[in-house]
């Protein structure tokens, strides 16, 4: 038997004390919400945390639980990995704490943005995610779905868990 692997990986969705949104501009991707691999040892909070810290620069508090995703398409890797397997992605929304933005090695440009300006300019892979954001007062979504070679999500799964 072998066991299934999966990358489990973290977005924030942070809003500030003005309601907007804070968005970077990751430089493969264009504007997107902070996040990524949680790596071996760390909580999905303390790497989630890390990730907004490396690309945005400030801190947050963790306030809710929005949405789960399971990409189940495997893709090609890249820098000597053959395989990116399935990816699990859990996204919160988070509340600005403190600190300054600032841009780095994973980030073009980091802004606040109003969340029609946010809605408009963030990539095609987070689309969908970031429209369930917004529409989380129904409860916890969990989905499965692929992302074709355009970027466009086909659900092939969506539970929502009413609060």
């Amino acid at each position: 038997m072998e066991l299934p692997t999966h990358i489990v990986a973290a977005g924030g969705i942070i809003f500030n004390e003005a309601n907007k949104i804070l968005l970077v501009k990751n430089p493969r991707k264009g504007w997107e919400y902070p996040g990524g691999e949680i790596e071996n040892g760390e909580t999905i909070i303390d790497g989630l945390k890390r990730e907004i810290k490396e690309e945005s620069g400030i801190d947050v508090e963790v306030a809710n639980v929005v949405g789960i995703y399971s990409n189940t398409k495997k893709k090609k890797g890249f820098n000597g990995v053959k395989v990116i397997p399935t990816i699990v992605t859990i996204d919160f929304i988070c509340r600005y704490v403190s600190g300054k933005l600032t841009m780095s090695n994973e980030s073009d440009d980091v802004r606040w943005f109003a969340i029609e300006e946010a809605g408009k300019l963030i990539n095609p892979r987070q689309q969908y995610r970031f429209k369930n954001v917004l529409a989380h007062k129904a409860g916890i979504i969990c989905a499965g779905y692929e992302a074709n070679d355009k970027h466009e999500i086909i659900v092939h799964q969506e539970q929502i868990f009413k609060r």
